[in-house]
């Protein structure tokens, strides 16, 4: 078998001092996290994340910023996964689009909810990632390209 990461985006996403977070269940758990999942392919990094947030949270948003990188193996199931973040802008509500199905719902939290429900974060990414946009880590989209996309 051969070892490879797994490629995942997150979206932070703020609005009026909260954060847009998902109530999801992995590996038997309810956790927190971002509005998160897997990239397709062909499929861009920014398609993957704004895709991802409308899924998971019901709610169309627009990348604006890079945020940053992080590598994670999760002790749960040995997985390393490579997640790339963005900033997005929430634009509308769509209380059309379904949700996935291991997505309880979604959350708009503190910075204090979220350290209150520390032990509940599905990764240390989750609390990490919002750290990084208070501290004002912002990137500009064109730092990466995609060379992938038909």
């Amino acid at each position: 078998m051969v070892w490879h990461a797994h490629v995942t985006v997150a979206t932070v996403v703020e609005k009026n001092g909260k954060f847009l977070m998902v109530q999801e269940h992995s590996e038997g758990n309810t956790v927190i996290n971002q509005p998160a999942g897997h990239l397709e392919e062909n499929e861009t990094l920014i398609a993957a994340a704004e895709r991802e947030t409308l899924e998971e949270t019901q709610w169309e948003v627009k990348v604006t910023h890079l945020l940053g990188t992080s590598l994670y193996k999760a002790p749960q199931n040995g997985i390393t996964y490579f997640r790339v973040s963005y900033i997005a802008e929430a634009l509308a509500y769509r209380e059309d689009s379904p949700l996935d199905s291991d997505i309880d719902c979604a959350l708009w939290l503190s910075k204090q909810d979220l350290l209150a429900k520390e032990k509940a974060l599905r990764s240390p990414m989750v609390l990490r990632d919002i750290e990084r946009y208070l501290a004002g880590d912002r990137f500009p989209l064109d730092i990466h390209r995609d060379f992938t996309a038909n």
